[in-house]
């Protein structure tokens, strides 16, 4: 995309807006304002009976905590500014609570740092670090906001489990009239010289009418750097320098994370019958290379997600869940993945629950690591364990509270 000078469309007319609105404010207008503490603790028990090692595929048991929840703290709040209009924002840090290290790359806010402005009939505008719009709307149809990352796409290929945050971000959304509502989002790059690169985008609509919510969107993220970065300049490849979070986290996308290019597009959707819910979602995830990626052409993740729900009491919940991925391009290798899950979440109250969730993997064909061909290895859900084998089975139980 070409850069413009003095041109004000797009997300510098937003920004301009916002800037305007609040320039136009009365001053002194009475304010009221809000500002709430908020966060989960979530830790237990995981075991893996496959974990790559230098002796072979070895079992693993560990105490950890993120099993089903991430953990994190936060702050959000809101201030009106009359007429409709409000203020608003949200600072968010995740953590590891079995050791106390901070999550995200160490980033005090690494999950979610946003200011913005919102009005009752023209929507939100939020600037910052945050998610893009296909998680925000399209997330809910999966079985991610049940029962977390064991459900989630084999590898996390197509970020399923929303672990790539966007920094620089601009995002639009819309209010939601009957039912329905979009979001839009734009993310400069911020790299000097080189216009567009690291930059990402994404829209996303949704609708839900009752028992029945139907999602869908597109995100794409630019690599950054368009020369060799110093992670692997020994190599002669690039470094993931763009606004978009790595989604490199595990061995069955690992080998593409010198591309050029990233494009996810979601559909998903689900029904409530009774005390079940049933979802179904499709991801078509692509990543691109050029001269500087250790592959050539086009790998290209088809996943299918299924789960269903059921509610044996109001304090026990249960979830199925199955994932088909299917890997083309990319030396036409072949590689694809059948994974299944359960679990089962018991609320011991309003804000404390205990739960004990599984997968099992397979993982057929083969694949690429640093441009050779390998066989494909198991990587249940978004966790990245390298299972350096076939298959894997993932365990895990433990205790989530939340304030």
């Amino acid at each position: 995309m070409n850069q413009r000078p003095h041109s004000f469309t797009g997300p510098r007319a937003l920004a301009l807006a916002a800037t305007l609105t609040l320039l136009a404010l009365p001053a002194g207008a009475n304010a009221h304002s809000d500002v709430t503490l908020y966060g989960t603790i979530d830790s237990g028990f995981v075991h893996a009976n496959h974990t790559a090692t230098f002796n072979g595929p070895q079992s693993r048991s560990m105490i950890t905590s993120n099993i089903i929840s991430g953990s994190r703290w936060g702050l959000r709040g809101t201030e009106s500014l009359g007429q409709g209009l409000s203020a608003l924002f949200q600072i968010e840090s995740g953590f590891n609570a079995v050791n106390g290290e901070m999550g995200n790359g160490g980033r005090a806010f690494g999950r979610k740092a946003i200011v913005g402005l919102k009005g009752t009939e023209w929507g939100e505008v939020t600037i910052g670090r945050q998610y893009d719009p296909v998680v925000n709307l399209v997330q809910g149809m999966t079985a991610d906001g049940y029962f977390g990352g064991f459900f989630a796409t084999p590898g996390d290929v197509d970020n399923y489990d929303n672990g790539a945050r966007i920094n620089n971000a601009i995002r639009y959304a819309t209010p939601n009239v009957g039912g329905l509502q979009f979001e839009g989002m734009y993310a400069s790059g911020n790299v000097a010289g080189e216009t567009g690169a690291g930059r990402s985008y994404g829209l996303a609509g949704a609708y839900s009418n009752g028992p029945f919510a139907l999602g869908a969107g597109f995100f794409f993220a630019d690599g950054g750097n368009k020369r060799a970065g110093p992670t692997h300049s020994d190599y002669g490849y690039r470094e993931w320098t763009s606004s978009a979070g790595s989604l490199f986290n595990s061995p069955i996308n690992s080998g593409f994370r010198t591309a050029s290019k990233v494009r996810i597009a979601r559909v998903g959707g689900k029904y409530a019958v009774g005390p079940a819910i049933l979802g179904l979602s499709y991801s078509n995830a692509q990543y691109a290379s050029d001269g500087l990626s250790e592959f050539t052409g086009t790998a290209t993740f088809d996943t299918v997600n299924a789960f269903a729900t059921y509610a044996l009491t109001p304090a026990i919940n249960t979830g199925v869940g199955y994932s088909y991925t299917r890997m083309r391009g990319a030396r036409n290798l072949g590689a694809h993945y059948n994974q299944f899950n359960a679990g089962v979440t018991y609320a011991l109250s309003k804000r404390t629950s205990t739960y004990v969730i599984g997968g099992y993997q397979q993982a057929i064909g083969k694949t690429l690591h640093r441009g050779e061909t390998v066989e494909a290895t198991a990587s249940v859900g978004s966790y990245g364990f390298n299972a350096g084998a076939r298959t894997q089975l993932l365990v895990g139980m433990g205790l989530k509270h939340s304030f």
